[in-house]
C-alpha cells in the first residue's frame, strides 16, 4: 500500500467514524487560517459536535485531502460522509439556513448559541 492509499484510508475512516469532520489549518482553539476560523465559528454558533483533523500535521494530509475530494483549499466540511465544501459555501449554506436543515435532516444535534 503506498502512501496515498494510506492518507485516503485515513481520510475515509475519519468521515465515516465522525458525523462532522472539518479538515482545517490549525485547531478551533488555535485556527492557523482566516477561512478555518470562519468556518469554525459557524460550526460554534450551530452548536454542533464536530471533530478537525488540523492539515498542517503532515503534508501528506494535507495535499491528500485535496486530491480525496478533488477540492484545491482548506478548510474542507464533511457531513455524514458527504462533502460539503469549503469556507465560503459553508458560510453560504449558515446564512441561508440551508446547513440547518442539512444537519436536522441528518438528525444531527444542533444548539444555537
Amino acid at each position: 500500500m503506498n502512501n496515498n492509499d494510506h492518507v485516503s484510508q485515513n481520510i475515509e475512516n475519519e468521515i465515516k467514524s465522525n458525523n462532522i469532520v472539518l479538515f482545517m489549518k490549525g485547531t478551533p482553539v488555535f485556527p492557523m487560517c482566516g477561512f478555518s476560523a470562519a468556518t469554525v465559528e459557524v460550526l460554534t454558533k450551530l452548536g454542533v459536535k464536530f471533530n478537525t483533523v488540523n492539515v498542517l500535521e503532515s503534508n501528506e494530509m494535507r495535499e491528500g485531502i485535496k486530491v480525496f475530494s478533488n477540492w484545491p483549499t482548506i478548510p474542507q466540511l464533511y457531513i455524514k460522509g458527504e462533502f460539503i465544501g469549503g469556507c465560503d459555501i459553508v458560510r453560504e449554506m449558515f446564512e441561508s439556513g440551508e446547513l440547518l436543515e442539512l444537519l436536522n435532516t441528518n438528525g444531527i444535534e444542533v444548539n444555537p448559541s
